[in-house]
């Protein structure tokens, strides 16, 4: 039988080596059970920890050398943007480096000078993450990325300007408060529409606050709104706030998920023929 002896509790909390597994008494043979789920070559964890990004860098964290630099989409989701941050890790470690490429991990051998520390892990600066990102996503989802860092105060759009490669998409930044936001903006633009304002106060005659457009033209004062998947619950409010602001003189058009992906170009023309009621 194997030996498994005492396995220490923090085994089962997060991912771990080989190396840990030996030293408390867990074989080759006791991990290929059903207890344990084997992640990557030499990195393991207990069968019942669900996959969990935070968890999972930290064991890679364990088994990687010290100098290892989060880099990619990871350093992207650690600095707090909404982005799929394990499939896979990516991670750069120094060119004299041991370290390899395997299954959910992606090795870059590199020197990284520009590396900060982000609740406990040294990732690539904001600068560095975004300029490696990009431009290997479609220029849409590149600018859902740009957004979101914007909105979250991490860059401006003015920094990101010195940036040859990003600079025409550095040009359409805006504190969009949502990847779907970004998105509706992306498909008015390419339409050869014009650039609406982003998130604009709306006031009524008497210069009283009646709502926030996600995206608004001021000189047909056409709001546009998406409806996330939230909207059904707070269905109450959102009628509250639109019948404020129809009754203040504003026009609303709003738009779901479905729109963008089914119905682009009725989408288009509903906001192209508001457009030109003048």
């Amino acid at each position: 039988m194997a030996r498994t002896g005492r396995i220490p509790r923090e085994l089962t909390k997060r991912p771990f080596s080989l190396r840990e597994a030996e030293a408390a008494g867990l074989t080759l043979t006791a991990l290929r059970g059903r207890s344990w789920r084997r992640i990557s070559r030499g990195l393991y964890c207990s069968a019942a920890l669900r996959e969990d990004p935070w968890s999972l860098l930290v064991g890679w964290q364990y088994f990687l050398p010290r100098e290892v630099v989060f880099a990619g989409l990871t350093a992207a989701w650690l600095h707090g943007l909404d982005v799929d941050a394990i499939h896979p890790v990516e991670v750069i470690v120094p060119s004299d480096s041991g370290a390899r490429t395997r299954a959910g991990l992606v090795v870059r051998h590199s020197d990284v000078t520009d590396a900060i520390t982000v609740r406990g892990f040294r990732v690539t600066n904001v600068d560095r993450t975004l300029r490696d990102v990009c431009p290997r996503l479609p220029a849409v989802e590149a600018l859902v990325l740009i957004d979101a860092a914007v909105h979250a105060r991490l860059m401006t759009a003015s920094e990101l300007m010195t940036h040859r490669r990003l600079r025409a998409l550095a040009q359409l930044a805006e504190a969009a408060e949502s990847p779907m936001e970004t998105r509706l903006r992306w498909l008015l633009l390419q339409a050869g529409l014009p650039r609406p304002e982003v998130q604009t106060d709306l006031r009524n005659a008497e210069g009283r606050f009646i709502g926030r457009a996600d995206l608004y033209y001021p000189w047909v004062r056409l709001v546009i709104e998406y409806d996330g998947t939230n909207h059904r619950d707070r269905l109450t409010d959102d009628n509250r706030r639109q019948n404020l602001l129809l009754t203040a003189g504003f026009r609303l058009l709003r738009f779901t998920a479905a729109d963008l992906k089914h119905r682009p170009d009725f989408l288009v023309a509903q906001v192209r023929r508001a457009l030109a009621r003048v």
